[in-house]
C-alpha cells in the first residue's frame, strides 16, 4: 500500500477525472496523501491548451519528478516530447485511459516506467470517485469533440466525439445525489455536440436529468456555438426547468466572421448573438460566460475592433479572456505571428472593457433577494450560488449543500456580496 498525492488544473473534466484517478487508487488499495511531500508517488492530471498553462505544467512536473510521478491528462497526449524533455522517467497516463490508472501507478511504484496514451477506456461513467467537493457531483456526458480549430491541441488530446447514453448518465447523476451531492455539473469538451453521435441530444440530457425526483441543481457545460441553432428551441424548453441553473457558457472567440473562419470555429458572431438574445429574452435573469482570443494571427485592427463592438453589443457577464498562444501541433502555430506587445495592448482593452460591463451587470443584483445554494467554502470564506448561478460571498458559516435566503448588499466584477436574511 502507497501513499498517493493527486492534483489537477484546467477545465471541470480534468477535475473529474483527478476524482476518478483518485477513487480507482483507494480502490487498489493505496491510500490518497495529504500534500505532495508526504507521498510515495504523485499523479498530476494536465492541462495544455495555453501556453500560460503548459509552461506552469512544466514547472509542477519538475518540482514533482524527484520522486516517481504519473503525467496524466492532456499534455502528455498532445505533447508526449515535452513532458520527456522535463521528465524522462515519469509515466504517461492519457484522458482516455483511465482504466489503465492502477497498473500505470504500481508499475511506477517498483520502478518500471509505463506509458499508457491510447483511447482504450473512453467511458468514464460508474468508476468510483473521491471526490473535491463533497456537494458537486461532477459527471463528463462525452469525450473528444466534433470540432477541428486551428488554435486548439484538444482534439489532439481527446479524439473525436464519443458520447455517453442518457439512461447511463441519469443513473450516474443518481448515484451522485444518493452520495450527498446537491449541485450537479454536466461537463465535456464540448456539450453542444453532445449525442450527435448517437442520435440524442444536449435538451433530451437536461431534461432527462431534471427529471429526477430530488432536490438539487443542475449546472450546464461550456458548449460551442456552431451546434446551438438546430438545439436552441428545445434547450430553452430544458433551461425552464427550476433545478437548471440559468446559465450559459458560449465560447464565441471573436466578433469578427474572417477570423472566425480561420480559426474554423463554423460559427458566425450572429449566431452568438441569437443565442445570447433568446435565452435574455426567454429568461428575467440570464448568466452568460464567453471565452475570447485576442491576437490570433490573421486578427487585423478591423478584426479587433468587431471583437470589442460584439461584447459592448452583447453584455456578457464573464469574459474569459486569453492572448493567442500558439500550441504545438496546431495549424495556427504555423502562421506568422502578431507582435507580443500589439496582442498585450488588444488585450488590456478587452480586459478593461469586460471588467466594467460585469461589474455593471452584477450591480444590477444589488437589492435582490431570494434562495443561495452553499456550495464552497474555500479559504474560511463561504460561497454560494443563486438560480442565474452568479456567485455570492456572504461573511457567516454556512453548511456546505444547504439553501438559505440571501440579500444582495454589494457588487465587484467577480461577484456579489450578501447577508443572510433568514
Amino acid at each position: 500500500m502507497a501513499k498517493i498525492w493527486v492534483e489537477a488544473y484546467g477545465c471541470s473534466a480534468s477535475f473529474a477525472d483527478s476524482e476518478m484517478i483518485s477513487g480507482l487508487v483507494v480502490n487498489g488499495g493505496h491510500t490518497l496523501a495529504e500534500n505532495e511531500n508526504d507521498s510515495d508517488l504523485s499523479v498530476i492530471v494536465t492541462c495544455s491548451v495555453k501556453d500560460v498553462t503548459a509552461h506552469k505544467m512544466i514547472h509542477r512536473i519538475k518540482k514533482l519528478k524527484s520522486n516517481p510521478l504519473v503525467v496524466a491528462g492532456c499534455l502528455p497526449k498532445a505533447e508526449q516530447s515535452t513532458v520527456e524533455k522535463f521528465s524522462s522517467k515519469a509515466s504517461l497516463l492519457g484522458p482516455n485511459s483511465l482504466g489503465k490508472t492502477l497498473d500505470v501507478i504500481n508499475s511506477t511504484l517498483n520502478g518500471i516506467r509505463k506509458i499508457e496514451l491510447a483511447d482504450t477506456d473512453v467511458s468514464k461513467i460508474g468508476l468510483p470517485k473521491i471526490r473535491l467537493n463533497p456537494a458537486v457531483g461532477i459527471i463528463e456526458i462525452a469525450s473528444g469533440c466534433m470540432s477541428e480549430c486551428t488554435f486548439c491541441q484538444t482534439k489532439i488530446a481527446k479524439g473525436d466525439l464519443q458520447s455517453y447514453r442518457v439512461g447511463d448518465i441519469v443513473r450516474q447523476v443518481q448515484h451522485e445525489i444518493k452520495e450527498g451531492c446537491v449541485e450537479i455539473w454536466l461537463t465535456s469538451t464540448d456539450n453542444g455536440c453532445y449525442g450527435l453521435d448517437i442520435g440524442s441530444s444536449l435538451p433530451e440530457l437536461v431534461q432527462n436529468v431534471s427529471d429526477i425526483e430530488h432536490d438539487f441543481m443542475i449546472r450546464v457545460g461550456m458548449m460551442n456555438p456552431m451546434y446551438l441553432p438546430r438545439i436552441k428551441s428545445n434547450l430553452l424548453e430544458s433551461f425552464a426547468n427550476d433545478r437548471v441553473f440559468k446559465f450559459l457558457h458560449i465560447p464565441v472567440q471573436s466578433g469578427s466572421d474572417k477570423v472566425l473562419k480561420d480559426m474554423k470555429r463554423l460559427h458566425t458572431s450572429k449566431i452568438f448573438y441569437d443565442v445570447n438574445s433568446a435565452f435574455r429574452e426567454r429568461f428575467d435573469r440570464f448568466t452568460i460566460a464567453t471565452d475570447v482570443i485576442v491576437g490570433f494571427p490573421t486578427e487585423t485592427e478591423e478584426d479587433f475592433a468587431r471583437t470589442v463592438d460584439l461584447i459592448n453589443e452583447t453584455r456578457p457577464d464573464v469574459v474569459n479572456l486569453s492572448r493567442y498562444s500558439a500550441r504545438p501541433g496546431t495549424k495556427a502555430a504555423q502562421m506568422e505571428q502578431m507582435d507580443v506587445v500589439e496582442v498585450k495592448r488588444r488585450s488590456k482593452i478587452v480586459f478593461d472593457t469586460a471588467k466594467e460591463i460585469s461589474q455593471q451587470r452584477n450591480e444590477e443584483w444589488i437589492g435582490w433577494k431570494g434562495e443561495v445554494l452553499f456550495d464552497e467554502i474555500s479559504d474560511g470564506i463561504t460561497k454560494g450560488r443563486n438560480f442565474a448561478y452568479k456567485q455570492i460571498v456572504i461573511d457567516d458559516k454556512v453548511r456546505l449543500g444547504k439553501k438559505v435566503i440571501v440579500k444582495i448588499d454589494g457588487a465587484s466584477p467577480n461577484g456579489l456580496y450578501g447577508t443572510i436574511v433568514s
